[in-house]
């Protein structure tokens, strides 16, 4: 793959970036407009092809916060057209990495050495490149490691991108007000956390610790000594990426195996330590030759605080969900129903959460739930489609929920994917009966 020398880093070159990827897909609209004219029946597939296209080449190149948007836009497989999930889908392990003097330049930047005066052997070619960092393969002292290097200016920028797709946000969720800002801080605050290796390394052995007893989860070990705030040193370990494993894999009883630890990882995170590793993506999972589930990623851990996590998991519960009044309260907690609603605004969005509720509850109130069935996502991608197209929603104001349900909701959502990739059947309370 080409590699890239320089990354833009200052906020009108990168926002310049931004403003001629916005030409071209302009320039994808009148193209297709005015094929539309010679042919009426000519759907919409090429005009997505050409702008997730054109829209990815421009975010590969800027990296960070913009890229990590795509990564995130790519699970969201019931909300965009299959171009853009496909196209997005890349960024999750597979972008144009540095060039080999740029990471030795980050490396003498940080260390003050080059990488091969640290390592006994160090590749100068990145082997999986994604939204914030690459990774390259090294040996020290007879281990095989993996480096993980920041790519320049990505945490310096963090704030400036999410100026620049604000305004599109707000038009897509219907935000309104001030209050919408709430959401942007938690976005802006994890994407810093993410940005700091240190954290990650220390989150990745708390978990990794907390988590060790689980069947068929193993987790790679981290090396301080030759880590920095944007340089991260771990394990080096062999297996597919989820995604490319879920492709090739036949065996149900190894599907089955591989998803009840990445349900039991999550569930055992969530219920007993209060937070999670919230981005579940196929990148950050990793299958070995001995059917483990293998966790690489934890730069992004999310926090759940008790306030939130009550009413929620109440939530989760079908006989709450069919009584009235415990249902509109937990609702009014996690600020779904607010203060200022109109007795017609509180009714309709009682009745859609109630709705979406019982759909996407229904794993939690069955002992094993089959993540295979297609009827399930399928439900929940009908649902999803009615209220993108609903003009009543519309015309509300979309400023719904605790901030904790951007990052709570996007967890969920990413581990059934995942496990809907995989065809996996799990128990769903099999967590509780592991121990410590």
């Amino acid at each position: 793959m080409k590699t890239i020398d320089s990354i833009p880093t200052g906020k009108i070159s990168r926002a310049a970036k931004l403003v001629k990827t916005g030409v071209k897909v302009g320039g994808n609209y009148l193209k297709y407009y005015g094929n539309k004219l010679v042919d009426p029946e000519l759907d919409k597939e090429a005009l997505n092809a050409s702008n997730a296209e054109d829209i990815y080449d421009g975010l590969k190149d800027l990296k960070g916060s913009a890229l990590k948007a795509a990564q995130m836009l790519s699970m969201e497989k019931n909300l965009l057209p299959s171009a853009y999930v496909e196209k997005f889908s890349l960024s999750q392990f597979s972008v144009p990495p540095l060039s080999a003097p740029l990471v030795r330049k980050t490396f003498r930047k940080y260390f003050g050495k080059n990488p091969e005066e640290i390592f006994d052997e160090f590749s100068e070619n990145s082997v999986n490149a994604a939204s914030i960092g690459q990774v390259h393969k090294a040996v020290k002292d007879g281990k095989n490691l993996a480096v993980k290097i920041q790519y320049p200016g990505v945490a310096d920028s963090i704030s400036s991108d999410l100026a620049l797709v604000k305004p599109i946000a707000v038009r897509m969720f219907n935000l309104k007000g001030a209050d919408s800002e709430k959401y942007f801080k938690e976005v802006e605050t994890k994407l810093e956390e993410e940005t700091d290796y240190l954290l990650e390394l220390k989150q990745s052995e708390e978990v990794s610790h907390a988590c060790g007893h689980i069947p068929n989860l193993k987790f790679p070990r981290y090396y301080k000594e030759y880590s920095t705030d944007r340089i991260l040193t771990m394990d080096w370990m062999d297996g597919l990426h989820l995604s490319e494993f879920a492709k090739i894999n036949k065996d149900q009883t190894l599907a089955n195996k591989i998803g009840q630890a990445l349900w039991d990882f999550y569930m055992f995170q969530i219920h007993k330590l209060r937070k999670v590793h919230a981005d579940p993506h196929p990148g950050n999972f990793l299958i070995n030759d001995e059917g483990e589930l293998i966790a690489i990623d934890f730069g992004c851990m999310k926090e759940i605080p008790e306030e939130f996590y009550t009413p929620y998991f109440e939530l989760a519960k079908e006989e709450n969900i069919n009584n009235t009044a415990l249902f509109n309260q937990s609702l009014k907690e996690l600020e779904i129903i607010r203060e200022d609603d109109s007795t017609e605004e509180a009714a309709y969005f009682s009745e859609l959460f109630s709705e979406l509720l019982g759909l996407f509850t229904k794993p939690f109130n069955q002992e094993t739930f089959d993540f295979s069935d297609k009827t399930f996502f399928d439900q929940i991608a009908a649902l999803g489609q009615k209220y993108a197209k609903s003009t009543e929603l519309r015309k509300m104001n979309g400023n719904r929920g605790s901030k904790h349900f951007l990052y709570i909701n996007r967890t969920f959502f990413g581990l059934y994917s995942l496990l809907h990739d995989l065809g996996s059947k799990v128990e769903i309370n099999a967590y509780k009966l592991a121990t410590v």
